[in-house]
């Protein structure tokens, strides 16, 4: 319309134009969503004011001082305005946090290594294929042997390299802005049977391990909606009324069998809840959505209303119970048979997968489970914009590094022992978190934000206490999560204010000319 050949006309539809960009404030402040908790900013102690519109104090001090009643820089209390609770000595930290700055500087350090993806993170990647495959073909030329140390420890290698190193960031979009191939691209890699098959065959699939893992666990971390929160899923074991003892003899079977007992079953009921609020359709009223499905709630306790154990088998886990551990051995019946050894080969082949798989479930119970869980890891009660400060925060306060250093190292732990820097930003490539490990904990450190790293055993034993309930985790200060989840939705209303306000100079520029 700007382009009309009546002036008075065009001058009347450009100064309408603006006055509506002008009050676009207003309707953001009144109802900004975050995520599924609601923050109205015009219910906010003076953060806004009687038409709607963000203000700063004549000092230039933003209005989100009054509104929280703490200082966006050092968290203090302002004279006058309500106070928070005292805080317990293990949290005092949080009174001197710098929480705008210390969200600020992570974000900024998060475009660098974003900015320094390139050829070194696809050679690395190519790396780490290579040794993932060596274990393969050592695995794969003596699964016929009587099962020994070294083709088992082979075997579970491969499983574990091709999920928690390859599968895991190639999900993650870790490679989509480097050229290292369709194959390594978020958008194909595992999804469909033919893609599953060639990319990651495993118990999970593809596609609901993406839902629950890259969408849920990330972006719920540590809430209840948390769909890997240990303290949630073992609550039944938490709250048996047994000496500690007996809990523990349930722990080898646990370990060792996780993967397709609990992580299967789970992420597959992830999806279809996905699916089942994307169509719109009703939850029964008695299923509480956050409860995790297993094999066990599946056979014992009634199922579950997202899908039967048959679609569950037929879909899920049996392809790879089938081709994995029957029918990719296959062959050694023939060869078995021309070599005159009869059926031994394939026999000791079959063992050898299954045992690989007791070891690579409780290699990765170690290393992926311990992640997230410990009497020194916070919960939190309501869920966070994503890339806010309150999501920065949660990521270090709910995560822990385990020891880092050499490629061998960081193999062994799958690239895992870099979980605080990988929550922050979950799309980046393995070799960025290597890179920005030493600087995200010099930052936490100057911001003095608890930054945990400790050996993976020691934190295996922190997180069995949780799952036996002889400990619990902390629950970050109410009051805190409250105000910090006000100020992020301040902060996104100011940002779209400051474009509003941009687009309105433009409207009155053109009028000018």
């Amino acid at each position: 319309f700007l382009s009309s050949s009546k002036p008075r006309l065009k001058t009347m539809l450009v100064y309408c134009s603006a006055l509506l960009l002008a009050l676009f404030p207003s309707v953001a402040a009144f109802n900004f969503n975050v995520r599924n908790q609601k923050y109205p900013l015009a219910n906010l102690k003076y953060g806004v004011d009687a038409g709607g519109f963000y203000r700063q104090r004549a000092d230039s001090a933003p209005m989100l001082v009054l509104a929280t009643g703490i200082s966006p820089t050092k968290g203090q209390t302002k004279p006058g305005y309500p106070s928070p609770s005292p805080l317990d000595p293990k949290d005092a930290w949080i009174a001197n946090l710098d929480y705008e700055d210390f969200g600020r500087e992570v974000a900024d350090l998060g475009k660098e290594l974003l900015d320094e993806t390139g050829e070194a993170d696809v050679q690395h990647l190519h790396k780490i294929v290579a040794w993932r495959n060596i274990a393969a073909l050592l695995g794969l030329c003596t699964v016929w042997a009587t099962p020994n140390p070294l083709t088992i420890a082979a075997l579970s290698t491969w499983t574990y390299a091709s999920w928690t190193m390859i599968a895991h960031h190639t999900c993650h979009g870790g490679y989509n802005r480097v050229d290292v191939g369709k194959r390594f691209h978020s958008r194909d890699f595992g999804l469909g049977l033919v893609n599953r098959f060639i990319d990651w065959l495993d118990w999970m699939q593809p596609e609901a391990w993406n839902v629950e893992h890259n969408n849920r666990h990330h972006y719920c971390l540590s809430e209840l909606e948390d769909p890997d929160l240990v303290e949630n899923n073992l609550k039944d074991m938490r709250d048996l009324p047994v000496p500690t003892f007996v809990k523990y003899l349930a722990l080898p079977m646990l370990v060792t069998t996780w993967k397709w007992f609990y992580y299967a079953p789970n992420t597959y009921k992830e999806l279809k809840l996905a699916r089942w609020r994307k169509a719109g359709k009703k939850i029964p009223d008695d299923v509480v959505t956050s409860d995790a499905v297993t094999v066990r709630s599946l056979l014992f306790s009634g199922g579950t209303p997202f899908y039967s154990f048959w679609e569950f088998f037929s879909v899920v886990i049996g392809p790879y119970l089938l081709i994995h551990f029957f029918l990719f051995p296959a062959p050694l019946l023939a060869i078995g048979e021309y070599m005159g050894t009869g059926h031994e080969m394939y026999i000791n082949a079959v063992k050898n997968l299954f045992l690989a798989e007791l070891l690579t479930n409780a290699h990765g119970f170690v290393a992926i489970v311990t992640n997230h869980a410990g009497d020194d890891m916070y919960r939190f009660r309501d869920g966070c914009r994503p890339y806010s400060g309150s999501f920065y925060l949660r990521q270090v306060l709910a995560s822990v590094d385990f020891w880092t250093g050499s490629d061998i190292n960081d193999f062994m732990h799958g690239y895992l022992n870099y979980q605080i820097e990988h929550h922050m930003w979950p799309s980046l490539s393995m070799l960025s978190y290597k890179r920005s490990q030493p600087l995200v904990k010099s930052l936490c450190e100057k911001h003095g934000v608890p930054y945990i790293q400790e050996n993976v055993f020691l934190r295996t034993k922190k997180t069995i206490d949780i799952m036996t309930g002889t400990s619990s985790m902390r629950w970050f200060p109410a009051d805190y999560e409250k105000k910090y989840l006000e100020m992020d939705a301040v902060r996104e209303a100011e940002k779209k204010n400051r474009k509003t306000v941009l687009l309105s100079d433009k409207c009155m520029t053109a009028v000018q000319e």
